[in-house]
């Protein structure tokens, strides 16, 4: 059996969450007191974020912050 990469679709993030919808039609929540940069962030740098790998990533320019979806689950 090949193992498949989850990979990310679509993220978002609150005040208080980082909600990251899988290709799969999972979906990841994890509170942002788990990652201060963030966290620590303005709302405007919380929603500057790209994938990276396809999804396999997700990737914050203003802040060097990168995700990966594997490293959520």
């Amino acid at each position: 059996m090949i193992k498949k990469e989850p990979r990310a679709v679509d993220v978002a993030v609150s005040e208080e969450r980082l909600l990251v919808r899988l290709a799969d039609g999972r979906e990841i929540s994890v509170p942002l007191e788990w990652l201060p940069r963030l966290r620590d962030a303005s709302p405007a740098a919380r929603k500057n974020w790209r994938l990276i790998g396809g999804g396999v990533g997700i990737h914050w320019e203003e802040l060097d912050e990168d995700l990966s979806v594997e490293g959520l689950l």
